[in-house]
């Protein structure tokens, strides 16, 4: 006996079958290629947290509750602190960079990275500061994605090779009058700035607020790739860096 035909579905549920599979086709598509550019790109899409603002918009940081008497005197060699603050607000001492990038299905990126290692001393005689000298250990340079960091190691500012960075003052710098507690002041300090390897004549905007005996310091300036000797970084989940970046830096100073 011949066993009776299974009935041929209607055309609209064929339809409805044929969509299904090529929607799952297409997340399939999405999900390996996710998977081959080592989830870069999904990072970026869905899970990335937006990067810290520039600190250019932003005023020196009191870590919140951090209180240390004022000394004395001002006078005398103020050293950076990396006791104060946190690096989850950013209200610790760190230095760092800014950089955009165009990534590969995200589109326009902007890389933050910063490393909490930092030293340096400063001097103060009455209202006039000098002998500034700041060092950035930029192999803890963190940023949002831990492949970008990696990347830094080996490629641009290649950290294995030049592990550091170091700004000092060219002469000393005259605010006038010393700033009360709370007041907030601006300088352009000119100076060397080491990075790479390469030694080059700077001017980099400074801004200042004393509380007690903590003195906060922001400061920024443009960094162009090719002064240093290296060009941005290529992978390829990154289709292109800028050729420029901003250098950005908190420092928290405390009396000696």
């Amino acid at each position: 006996m011949t066993a009776p035909s299974s009935p041929t579905p209607p055309a609209s549920a064929r339809r409805s079958h044929n969509t299904r599979n090529l929607l799952l086709a297409a997340i399939a598509v999405v999900v390996v290629g996710g998977v081959a550019i080592g989830g870069y790109g999904l990072y970026y899409l869905f899970l990335s947290p937006a990067g810290p603002a520039a600190v250019a918009s932003s005023a020196p940081m009191i870590p919140p509750g951090a209180g240390v008497a004022a000394p004395a005197s001002l006078d005398g060699t103020w050293n950076v602190t990396t006791s104060l603050g946190s690096m989850a607000d950013f209200s610790a001492s760190w230095a760092g960079y800014r950089v955009q990038e165009q990534l590969v299905g995200v589109g326009a990126n902007t890389a933050v990275g910063r490393t909490p290692l930092v030293s340096g001393s400063m001097t103060l005689t009455g209202a006039v500061i000098d002998n500034v000298s700041i060092t950035a250990d930029l192999t803890a340079l963190k940023s949002s994605d831990p492949n970008r960091d990696n990347q830094l190691r080996r490629q641009a500012i290649d950290t294995d090779q030049f592990p550091t960075a170091a700004f000092t003052t060219a002469g000393p710098i005259d605010l006038g009058t010393l700033p009360t507690e709370g007041q907030t002041v601006s300088v352009v300090a000119n100076g060397t700035l080491t990075l790479h390897g390469v030694a080059k004549n700077v001017a980099i905007t400074l801004t200042a607020l004393r509380q007690g005996g903590i003195i906060a310091v922001t400061g920024t300036m443009p960094v162009v790739f090719a002064d240093y000797g290296f060009q941005g970084p290529n992978s390829f989940s990154v289709l292109s860096v800028d050729n420029n970046g901003i250098m950005e830096l908190h420092l928290l100073f405390t009396h000696a």
